[in-house]
């Protein structure tokens, strides 16, 4: 019996909106949102009829209803940190989404605007692999300094759909592999996944290397030394840990194919941080490596960035000895959406419920002092 899936996938600048008849597509579109159209709203919640309307729009020019789905999957936000998986949306999930106790990102709109169109459709809604995903080993949590533990927040959608991808090509499953996943993006996520779980990752706001316009782990000392110089207030010096920071910090653009053209036009400093952003990625996965205890059956580099000839190839020569390289660059957000809700209706996984699963962490956190 084939499904029919609406997915919504909100972020800060567009809003991209797709519908699945089982894996194949119908339709995709990205609407993105020009800094006006965004002015006018207070906090994310505000946008909330904005981007419904979006919605609405691009099914109705696709001759959908919104009311006929068997399923509506939305990108799962920064919610409690509770295992990957396929949640079902609950009002105690959508209540977490939209009171962003555990951090405020567009992508907390998507569970909630995934409940109202499943109310609609009459059916049930479910996010994927939310940002917070967090399925690491005790001894990863210790940060050096008691009472600030590290937090794990990463690419988990992605990581775990390609995963699965390379485990599928290898005829294996994703629980009988250990991988190093690094994706590339506008933030890097570096992750150790050890027979389905990622055990260890580099949280992609607050560590690690620095990536397009995040500065990545800093020298704390002189981090402390110019919060405290008088220069700057905090909302400044965030501003420059995330989105300031980073190669954006050397080079003044975002633009990796710009700086792939001042590359090739002969700029030596471009090189220079090109190469020292491979690099840097590269201890990341070589980290990682220790993680796995030397067993990687293969290192994965996905994202965006993986489509950058002379990044890719800094890097893979820096980390092939580990492991075979495989590239798989972009990223497939809506399909491993689609896809989780479609093994949930096709009775392939069981849909997990979000509270429990809550308590079950805490239990474990517990169980592990």
């Amino acid at each position: 019996m084939p499904f029919d899936i609406l997915v919504i996938n909100p972020g800060a600048t567009s809003t991209k909106i797709a519908a699945f008849h089982d894996d194949a597509p119908v339709f995709q579109e990205l609407a993105p949102h020009g800094v006006d159209s965004l002015e006018g709203y207070a906090s994310l919640l505000d946008q909330i009829p904005y981007r419904r309307e979006l919605i609405l729009r691009a099914l109705e020019r696709n001759g959908m209803d919104g009311k006929s789905f068997d399923a509506v999957v939305g990108r799962g936000g920064l919610l409690a940190p509770v295992r990957g998986g396929v949640y079902e949306v609950s009002r105690r999930l959508m209540d977490d989404a939209g009171s962003f106790k555990y951090g405020e990102h567009a992508s907390n709109l998507g569970p909630i605007l995934a409940g109202d169109f499943a109310a609609v459709s009459g059916c049930k809604a479910y996010v994927v692999d939310p940002v917070s995903t967090d399925e690491w080993a005790p001894v990863a949590r210790m940060s050096g300094l008691s009472g600030m533990d590290r937090v794990c927040h990463f690419h988990a959608l992605n990581h775990k759909a390609v995963a699965r991808l390379v485990a599928s090509e290898m005829g294996r499953g994703y629980e009988e592999v250990a991988f190093i996943v690094a994706h590339l993006g506008t933030g890097v996520s570096v992750g150790a996944h050890v027979n389905g779980r990622v055990v260890d990752v580099y949280d992609a706001m607050n560590e690690g290397t620095f990536s397009i316009d995040r500065a990545g782990g800093v020298p704390a000392l002189s981090l402390i030394d110019e919060c405290y110089s008088g220069k700057h207030t905090r909302e400044e010096m965030l501003r420059a840990v995330n989105g300031n920071g980073g190669v954006f910090s050397y080079l003044g653009t975002k633009d990796m194919r710009e700086i792939e053209e001042r590359e090739a036009s002969g700029d030596k400093f471009a090189r220079k941080v090109v190469a020292a952003f491979a690099y840097q990625i590269a201890k990341d996965i070589g980290s990682m490596a220790a993680v796995c205890k030397g067993k990687v059956d293969r290192v994965i580099i996905t994202g965006g960035l993986a489509n950058y000839g002379r990044l890719v190839e800094l890097l893979t020569s820096y980390v092939s000895f580990i492991a075979p390289v495989k590239i798989l660059p972009g990223e497939e957000e809506m399909s491993a959406l689609a896809s989780g809700a479609l093994r949930v209706l096709r009775g392939e996984e069981t849909a997990l419920n979000y509270i429990g699963e809550i308590e079950n962490t805490l239990r474990s956190a517990i169980k592990s002092l």
